[in-house]
């Protein structure tokens, strides 16, 4: 099998559009992800319990990527099913006293919202929020917005690294070094941002992202980094039979069948029970290519990408929901159509045309990666430009 190269689909020979734009929705699997999965399922096949044990292997090996991924400790790293259930450990393991305010968006995606809410719910937390259309004009002025929410006293700021429906990068580093000046904690929902844009954990408590994104695995995977002075401090309210101390000794030994096993107090004490062993093999396999790709290197390519896209768009009455700065940009181009062609309609002659796309909440949404050349980019333009006809056409035959 042939190395990854960027703007280089070959090793996605299933991948029927002609130009695939909607990895911020989800990512198809590249060939080597499928016999990732199929080796784990084989394994399961030939040997039944006997895998286990290549697979506790396979999930040290991807804790360990993980951490090189975020620049943190294979230690502080638990593996989960989504973003979600990241997300739900922290909102509902924080030792919470009632009263305690919390900070979140105007416009987040409600994964880094409803967890919160339910927690605040439960403990009787008050919940504040900051309109993300202030950091769209300027980050100075949401910075401001926070830093007055902050100076009220905060207990915890969630906020995603990437917007997913203009593709905003959020200024995490200064966000992270507010919330520490005023004793206040921040969990980064990284979804939007893992695998295209490069993170690192330092000074940040809390990150959870899902495989089957920008990290290219499947549905049933991710994970959550947790900093080691809070991973202490969580109460383990979501524990499950393996987040204990030496949880499967009694499986290998006579007479250690115990309730008494203290839960470990790092991040992984959230890996409760089994876990979706394709999921974890799919990712492995995909981050063993985004690393080797690197994860500046992808970025570089996925901005030319758009950088040649988005004026062209803009030319045809479209208007840009990216951010002018390009430290500012991610791996997402969000446009508004032009007056008269609804979204929903464009999109689905898009797809049409064989251009994957999506449109959350009102945007249409272009998101390359590394597999993506810039010589596609004609073929995507002569898509939207018919798409816009054909819906403009409807439009003026219908009736009164």
């Amino acid at each position: 099998m042939s190395a990854a190269r960027l703007g280089d689909r070959s090793l996605f020979r299933a991948l029927e559009p002609r130009a695939y734009l909607n990895h911020a929705g989800v990512s198809p699997p590249s060939d080597p992800v499928r016999e990732a999965v199929r080796d784990a399922v084989d394994g399961y096949a030939r040997l039944g319990g006997a895998a286990v044990a290549a697979a506790l292997e396979r999930r040290e090996r991807l804790r360990g990527r993980l951490a090189e991924l975020v620049g943190a400790r294979p230690g502080d790293i638990a593996l989960t099913q989504n973003t979600s259930a990241g997300v739900q450990a922290v909102a509902l393991c924080l030792p919470w006293r009632r009263g305690e305010r919390v900070v979140l968006f105007e416009g987040e995606f409600p994964a880094n919202v409803t967890p919160w809410q339910r927690a605040a719910d439960l403990f009787g937390l008050e919940i504040r929020f900051v309109p993300l259309a202030a950091f769209y004009r300027s980050a100075e002025e949401g910075l401001a917005l926070v830093r007055g929410e902050l100076a009220r006293g905060v207990r915890l700021l969630a906020v995603s690294a990437v917007q997913f429906r203009g593709g905003l990068r959020m200024p995490l580093r200064e966000l992270a070094e507010m919330c520490a000046a005023a004793g206040a904690e921040i969990f980064v929902d990284a979804v939007q941002a893992a695998g295209v844009v490069p993170l690192d954990v330092r000074g940040v408590d809390y990150v959870a992202a899902g495989a089957h994104k920008w990290l290219m695995g499947l549905q049933g995977a991710g994970f959550l980094y947790v900093r080691p002075e809070r991973a202490a401090a969580l109460v383990p309210r979501t524990a499950g039979w393996l987040s204990h101390e030496d949880p499967v000794r009694f499986l290998l030994e006579p007479g250690q069948l115990r309730y008494d096993r203290p839960v470990r107090r790092r991040a992984d004490f959230v890996e409760s029970g089994g876990a979706s062993e394709v999921s974890l093999a799919a990712l492995l396999a995909s981050l063993d290519i985004l690393l080797s790709l690197g994860v500046p290197a992808i970025l570089g390519h996925v901005t030319r990408y758009l950088d040649l896209l988005e004026p062209e768009l803009a030319a045809r009455g479209f208007r840009s929901l990216r951010a002018r700065e390009p430290e500012r940009r991610s791996g997402i181009l969000s446009v508004e159509p032009p007056p008269g062609v609804p979204v929903a309609d464009l999109a689905r002659e898009v797809r049409a045309r064989g251009v994957a796309c999506a449109t959350p909440d009102g945007a249409l949404r272009f998101a390359p990666h590394w597999p993506n050349e810039v010589e596609e980019i004609p073929l995507v333009l002569e898509a939207v430009d018919g798409a816009v006809g054909a819906v403009r056409g409807r439009a003026g035959t219908a009736g009164p």
